[in-house]
């Protein structure tokens, strides 16, 4: 559960920007990046994550060299829209180990599903468990061809 009482000066700031850049940074190089004592960045660290802002921190693997080489952006819309429908198709989405990230969205199209699988018939075995016991009124896939920007870190001197 996020805190949103938690404030923010421009340390937290950098200590934030400093994470989401390298995540495995020890407690000494970070305090040393954003100009503190190692205990003084610690005490902000533990604040930040106790208030939800920060969370757990993950290694970026590069997919492709596992053989997950096929990016999807799955656009769906549905008939169904009441609160039951809803959670059940979110536990059944959650449940699929090909999606990294899933979206409701507001405009044509009610959810954005991100897949990444092994070629297409991996895409089609995705495809073929989604849409198992859910009526879908549309399901559409974009195939990414090239990663131009992913995972960026978001700018957070924005908040200034």
């Amino acid at each position: 559960m996020i805190d949103k009482s938690v404030s923010f000066d421009h340390i937290d700031l950098k200590i934030l920007t400093c994470l989401q850049r390298n995540a495995a940074l020890s407690q000494r190089d970070l305090a040393e990046q954003v100009g503190l004592s190692q205990n003084a960045c610690w005490r902000r660290l533990q604040r930040l994550q106790s208030g939800g802002v920060v969370g757990g921190s993950r290694a970026e693997v590069d997919l492709e060299m596992l053989g997950f080489d096929l990016t999807v952006i799955v656009m769906i819309r549905t008939r169904h829209h009441s609160k039951d429908w809803s959670e059940d198709f979110r536990k059944h989405v959650d449940r699929l180990p090909e999606v990294i990230d899933f979206y409701r969205i507001g405009g044509d199209w009610d959810y954005l599903i991100k897949v990444v699988t092994r070629g297409i018939s991996g895409y089609d075995a995705f495809y073929q468990k989604l849409i198992t016991n859910f009526d879908l009124a549309t399901v559409t896939g974009f195939f990414a061809m090239e990663a131009i920007i992913r995972n960026r870190a978001v700018d957070l001197s924005r908040l200034r």
